[in-house]
């Protein structure tokens, strides 16, 4: 049985202040215009959720810890060898650059998306640098608000996680913070929507796998550019029509 790092668990554990919290990814937008309003709305979107836009997160997660791991523990964790042509990792904001701009790309349509990307990863930043420090993580310091997918693959990295569970880290973000939206803005059964998180993570399983493996792909390439692409022009919209309203209980 393969053991699961204690920090991964920390970074799994909502109660990080790391700054989700703040955001519902969209369900915000669907509760305001009536288009989510029950349980069973709900367990008709995470699915549509997990398959058109957890690849992006999930493979620059499974990338960026890929990268941040060290040439030497990357046999002993078991995954396969991911070294850049240099041999090395990216130590340097630089470093990190190409693979950014990556994450802004695959949300090129949606600034709001962008701007709340970069949001939890500027908050995520301030808490793993604190609580794992790495040369990863104080690379990505220099890009001042790198995407949250980045930062939380080096803080997997750091946590001593590998590329597919930082992947599965990334999804299970994804579907927890809209399960955590939608109980606070509808007051829906927790334990129901509990339920249908269970079993959005298990349909979500060979989503990430997937992710993780073009990931380590596009690590061994030093080509960010084969990191997933999958996306949904429905989440650009609710993002934009979110950061247009006036009053709102998340900031995305």
């Amino acid at each position: 049985m393969t053991s699961v790092p204690m920090g991964l668990l920390l970074l799994a554990d909502s109660r990080l202040p790391a700054g989700g919290h703040g955001h519902s990814g969209g369900i915000e937008a669907l509760v305001d215009r009536g288009l989510l309003r029950s349980t069973d709305d709900l367990h008709a979107v995470l699915p549509a959720r997990v398959r058109t836009t957890a690849a992006v997160p999930a493979g620059a997660a499974a990338a960026a810890c890929a990268l941040a791991t060290p040439p030497s523990r990357r046999q002993e964790s078991h995954h396969q060898d991911t070294r850049r042509p240099d041999g090395g990792f990216p130590d340097t904001g630089q470093g990190w650059r190409r693979w950014d701009a990556a994450g802004s790309v695959r949300m090129a349509p949606a600034a709001a998306l962008r701007d709340a990307s970069r949001a939890q990863g500027a908050a995520l930043l301030r808490t793993a640098g604190a609580a794992w420090p790495s040369p990863a993580l104080d690379a990505l310091r220099a890009l001042r608000r790198p995407h949250h997918a980045l930062v939380l693959g080096a803080a997997a990295a750091a946590a001593g996680a590998t590329p597919a569970q930082a992947a599965a880290l990334a999804v299970h973000h994804l579907i927890g913070g809209a399960c955590t939206a939608a109980v606070r803005l509808l007051g829906l059964d927790p334990l129901a929507v509990g339920a249908l998180a269970a079993r959005a993570g298990r349909q979500a399983e060979p989503v990430a796998a997937g992710a993780a493996d073009a990931a380590l792909a596009a690590v061994a390439a030093d080509d960010p550019a084969l990191l997933p692409t999958d996306g949904n022009p429905l989440a650009d919209v609710l993002a934009e029509l979110h950061h247009r309203s006036e009053a709102t209980l998340f900031a995305s």
